[in-house]
């Protein structure tokens, strides 16, 4: 049986950057890219990965697959000067390789957002998605997320425009949401 777990990554070691840059090539080729259409090259995943590390609202959960990175997810928090939205966070980059899905990896993922976000207080869990990404919101359906609003013209893959979906979760009930 495959060992699977979820952790933050607080600091990224070369074979960690290898195995997310594999993972997040896999799945921008499968359509999962968080984003990119077209695998980028390699030095600009490393680039973006170790970005993230730098950027203090971002924390970055990973899943492994028998201890190697499969997939991630990040939670960010909003910037300190913004005050109205203080209460909400977001999820984001929430991705799992196309040769470790089935593992529970992804749902795994999201909780661990969901349940750091609401540790930290946040009354709201944020995220978007591409309406392509039937799994993907699947998923997000079944674990409570609401989905408020789509736009048709979110992304455009080739000369094509794709809708996208927005969703939001309560975390805290008492919060007034």
């Amino acid at each position: 049986m495959a060992d699977k777990s979820v952790e933050v990554l607080d600091d990224i070691s070369p074979r960690d950057l290898n195995d997310l840059c594999d993972a997040a090539e896999s799945a921008i080729t499968e359509g999962g890219g968080f984003g990119w259409i077209d695998v980028p090259p390699r030095q600009t995943l490393e680039t973006y990965w170790r970005g993230v590390m730098l950027v203090p609202e971002r924390t970055l959960f990973v899943g492994r697959l028998d201890s190697v990175i499969a997939g991630s997810a990040q939670l960010v928090r909003p910037t300190k000067n913004n005050e109205a939205q203080s209460h909400a966070a977001a999820l984001t980059t929430n991705f799992v390789a196309p040769w470790a899905r089935g593992y529970g990896i992804g749902h795994a993922l999201i909780q661990a957002v969901v349940d750091r976000a609401r540790a930290d207080g946040f009354a709201i869990l944020n995220l978007d998605v591409r309406a392509t990404q039937d799994i993907a919101i699947a998923r997000y359906d079944s674990l409570g997320f609401v989905r408020w609003a789509e736009n048709p013209h979110y992304a455009r893959v080739g000369d094509e425009w794709v809708t996208g979906y927005y969703y939001y979760k309560v975390l805290n009930e008492e919060s007034g949401c």
